[in-house]
């Protein structure tokens, strides 16, 4: 007689149990929170963007030094005369996956540039979990790991997002998911070449 109450109960509600079982899927599951996330992003509403009528007194950015999967170290001063895009990211963020077919457009428009370097800072504490999810979703992002950065730079808020023109000084530090592959971002980080 219970399973009949708990049937009738269940078809009654089933509305109210879908909707709550959807919930769940977006508190627990970062994939499903990622591709809410990807919509959003896709509305046009978080686009970065590179200010022109920056102050001309900005100094350069603090000395950093990052890693390749090889051990190769990358440092501020082998990339002055280059436009430098990092990215701080870890596969477990939601916002960070949203924005991630986004910036793997952007590095294949740009990776044959030699005026541009992409640099792809993973945050995992187990690196192979990023290598997992780059491969799984066949990006083709490079790898590095932060070895010494500063605060002004990278305080921990993830996905950030940093752009260095030429000089070595921040046109862009943005913190949060956006849409890094539209025209007006394309064009921006052209005209810093």
């Amino acid at each position: 007689m219970d399973l009949i109450k708990l049937s009738g109960k269940i078809k009654k509600n089933w509305g109210s149990i879908l909707f709550y079982a959807v919930i769940l899927i977006f508190i627990f599951s970062p994939t499903a929170k990622a591709l809410l996330l990807r919509g959003i992003i896709s509305t046009g509403l978080f686009k970065a963007e590179i200010k022109k009528d920056q102050p001309q007194n900005v100094s350069a950015a603090p000395a950093f030094s990052f890693n390749d999967a090889n051990g190769n170290i990358i440092t501020s001063t082998s990339l002055k005369g280059k436009v430098v895009f990092i990215n701080f990211w870890a596969s477990w963020c939601p916002p960070c996956r949203a924005e991630m077919p986004s910036l793997n457009r952007l590095y294949k428009d740009f990776h044959k540039d030699d005026h541009f370097v992409f640099l792809f800072v993973n945050e995992d504490e187990d690196s192979k979990k990023a290598i997992n999810y780059i491969q799984s979703n066949n990006f083709s992002i490079p790898l590095y790991n932060r070895l010494s950065v500063s605060q002004e730079i990278f305080n921990g808020t993830l996905p950030t997002t940093i752009v260095l023109d030429k000089k070595g000084k921040i046109v862009l530090k943005h913190e949060g998911m956006a849409d890094y592959d539209n025209e007006k971002f394309v064009n921006q980080l052209k005209e810093l070449q």
